[in-house]
């Protein structure tokens, strides 16, 4: 099979095996893991922050980050694609009390004009604008990156007004690859931001929350609220070290081969295929009716290739270290037989 649903599905290298199997343990509740200290002061410095805090998941570093920046009754302006908006169970209003303000994009890129028309005036009527969140990369809008002057831009709108800004960077190392920057360029305006071990980066489990020392210390409670707390987690943060030194490099390879996926699924009947914003390991492409996505990725499992729905008629492949250019062609090799007869009318026939 060829694995395209998600970077998720990366396992863990044989040194980060390795690493987790003699990794030096305490109990990171207590805050004596010193291999979680080793893995916080690595991540922090790369991002250019003060401090940093290990959690278990994206999601739970996003609403730790949201509970530390913003108190019950505020309002966090978002894009309206964003996974803290679409994925992420309204976790800032069921336990933060949030009210989330989505703002359209046209690819995941706020404007600074955007931002600025939707921070609230000061009235007892209306929610306390607190925080601006960003996305970098934006998953639902194929990948795409925000530059560093697009970041600074808009952090400067939010904080001329008094809002904090939180990047949500699960993929940022992608971005900054991509862009050939170095990741701090990308977080450097931004008050906190989260990037995730796993995913590209090939880590079994878990993500980095990364702010100043003081921003750390509240989000170290909220993480502690919300049943974040670990104890020998240093076998966790052993796997961690491995993917910030080893993996972020070769993440080139994936952009290249989600590159040479989407040039290889182009001009077939029946299927659109965004290519102007692959610029990471992404592709997204949608069906024409009658066929839908669903029936679309059914047909794709039988010759090997999994991929992922993102609606009714729009799909997602994500290119990732499990996934070799031999692969990619295998893929499109498959895929394009499926759209010669009679696959093609057998396709349709389940439209």
């Amino acid at each position: 099979m060829v694995e395209l649903r998600s970077d998720t599905f990366t396992l863990p290298t044989e040194s980060m095996r390795k690493a987790m199997a003699i990794a030096e343990v305490g109990d990171d509740v207590w805050d004596e893991d010193p291999t979680i200290h080793r893995l916080q002061d690595r991540a922090a410095e790369m991002v250019g922050m003060e401090a940093s805090l290990f959690v278990p998941s994206g999601t739970m570093g996003n609403l730790c980050a949201l509970l530390s920046h913003a108190r019950a009754g505020d309002e966090v302006i978002v894009e309206i694609d964003s996974h803290i908006f679409q994925n992420e169970v309204a976790g800032a209003a069921v336990v933060g009390g949030l009210q989330l303000r989505p703002l359209d994009s046209e690819s995941g890129r706020l404007q600074p004009e955007q931002v600025l028309g939707a921070i609230r005036e000061p009235d007892i009527h209306e929610p306390r604008s607190a925080l601006l969140c960003l996305e970098n990369t934006h998953n639902r809008k194929g990948g795409t990156c925000l530059s560093p002057n697009q970041t600074a831009a808009l952090c400067a709108v939010a904080h001329q007004a008094g809002l904090k800004v939180h990047l949500d960077g699960a993929r940022v190392f992608n971005a900054a690859v991509a862009q050939r920057v170095d990741v701090r360029e990308l977080t450097a305006p931004v008050d906190s931001v989260m990037f995730c071990l796993s995913k590209g980066l090939s880590a079994p489990v878990g993500s980095m929350l990364a702010g100043s020392v003081d921003f750390i210390e509240r989000a170290r409670r909220m993480r502690k609220m919300v049943g974040g707390g670990m104890r020998q987690a240093g076998v966790l943060a052993a796997a961690g070290l491995c993917a910030l030194t080893e993996m972020v490099d070769r993440l080139t390879e994936d952009h290249a081969n989600a590159r040479r996926l989407a040039e290889g699924l182009q001009g077939l009947s029946g299927i659109n295929v965004d290519i102007g914003r692959v610029e990471t390991n992404m592709v997204f492409g949608e069906c024409r009716p009658p066929v839908t996505a669903r029936h679309f990725i059914d047909r794709c499992r039988t010759v090997g290739v999994l991929l992922d729905q993102a609606s009714a008629y729009r799909w997602r492949m994500v290119t990732h270290r499990g996934v070799t250019s031999e692969d990619v062609d295998y893929a499109v090799g498959a895929i394009r037989r499926l759209f010669v007869e009679p696959s093609t009318a057998a396709l349709r026939a389940t439209g």
